[in-house]
């Protein structure tokens, strides 16, 4: 599938595991390229436009001479809702248990901004799911953390990892795009190219 894209050699810039497995999943032969890009935007931006704003800041980080000749650059950001506020990867284990604390009992949202662009042409999107936790208990969640330490993960928290398991009670859109990639909203994407 996507024999569209054979002539393209196609860049993931993401360092996540998780957004490497999803794409491999997909089919895709890929390489690898990163570049630190600081997350600023203007506190005035919505924060479901936040994502999107990121992937294409992500994106535009690289010059077209950077890339392969023949490039497809995909770049993605997500970041979890709770309410209105943006719950990025946490910075310690305290800042983890509060993170998972606030989304014990409630429902959030997963926002995920993708950007895929060539020489000629760019497309950013974003992807929306809501998920629902169960009540999570003071030592469930010290667990999880101290076993998973899930700190390079926006709201403290892998979909599939043991607290996804026993933790989410109801989810309503994409499992993947909680993971870290609308996957199905990607493929439609790649199609076009």
């Amino acid at each position: 599938m996507l024999d569209n894209l054979k002539s393209y050699q196609v860049v993931l810039a993401s360092k996540s595991p998780r957004r490497q497995e999803l794409l491999r999943g997909m089919g895709l032969d890929f390489t690898v390229m990163t570049k630190e890009t600081p997350e600023i935007f203007s506190a005035t931006l919505s924060p479901e436009k936040v994502p999107a704003f990121l992937s294409r800041q992500k994106s535009m980080a690289f010059a077209q001479e950077e890339l392969p000749a023949s490039f497809l650059l995909i770049t993605a950001d997500t970041i979890v809702l709770a309410g209105n506020e943006i719950l990025g990867k946490p910075v310690d284990r305290d800042d983890a248990l509060r993170m998972l604390g606030m989304l014990s009992g409630k429902r959030h949202h997963v926002v995920t901004g993708v950007t895929v662009r060539s020489a000629s042409r760019s497309k950013t999107f974003s992807a929306k799911s809501a998920v629902r936790f169960a009540e999570i208990d003071a030592d469930e969640m010290a667990y999880y953390v101290d076993r998973y330490r899930p700190y390079d993960k926006a709201g403290s928290y892998g979909i599939q990892e043991w607290i996804g398991y026993v933790g989410i009670s109801g989810l309503n859109g994409s499992f993947y795009n909680v993971m870290g990639l609308p996957t199905r909203r990607l493929y439609q994407v790649l199609k076009q190219f």
